[in-house]
């Protein structure tokens, strides 16, 4: 993808080059040009990453038993993400709980829409408690009414993961 990027750019010097320009107009050019590569869409977020190797969350959670935390490689369906941003998304465990991801160093974002779909992401998954005000932050990210927010009045002990790549296949 990268590659893309520097092709398009380099297209853009060279075209400066064939034809004489003033500064104005070639910064407009290269701004069109960048504006047309940040709509191609990529399916992966983060640092690069690729399928091989995920496991279940099942067998994450065979994992976690083991121990507090753990680097791991994940392979299931979204089943919520952050409606404002996409800055977590969410993945259901086999206890009818779910599970946070949320993004190293809010370093990146995934789209809004990817609900249902099947993702692979990498990172760091440990036990943790999250606090009642992460939680309200959390439901208001996800669109919930005031009174649904206000209800939230305990901390939370869950698997969470903080993932440094997530692919969308």
């Amino acid at each position: 993808m990268k590659r893309v990027y520097l092709a398009m750019i380099s297209a853009a010097v060279l075209m400066a080059c064939a034809q004489p320009q003033t500064t104005e107009e070639f910064t407009e050019t290269v701004s069109e040009i960048v504006e047309d590569t940040t709509a191609i869409e990529t399916n992966i977020f983060g640092e690069e990453i690729t399928a091989e190797g995920a496991v279940s969350v099942e067998q994450l959670l065979v994992m976690m038993a083991e121990s507090d935390s753990v680097n791991v490689k994940v392979m299931a369906t979204a089943t919520d993400v952050c409606a404002k941003k996409g800055c977590w998304m969410k993945v259901a465990l086999p206890d009818s709980n779910d599970m946070r991801i949320t993004f190293k160093d809010y370093g990146f974002f995934v789209p809004k829409d990817i609900t249902g779909k099947q993702i692979v992401f990498e990172g760091y998954a440990k036990r943790d408690i999250t606090s009642v005000d992460d939680l309200r932050h959390f439901a208001e990210d996800a669109g919930k009414t005031p009174e649904e927010i206000a209800e939230i009045t305990e901390a939370e002990e869950a698997i969470v993961f903080e993932a440094t790549g997530v692919m969308i296949n």
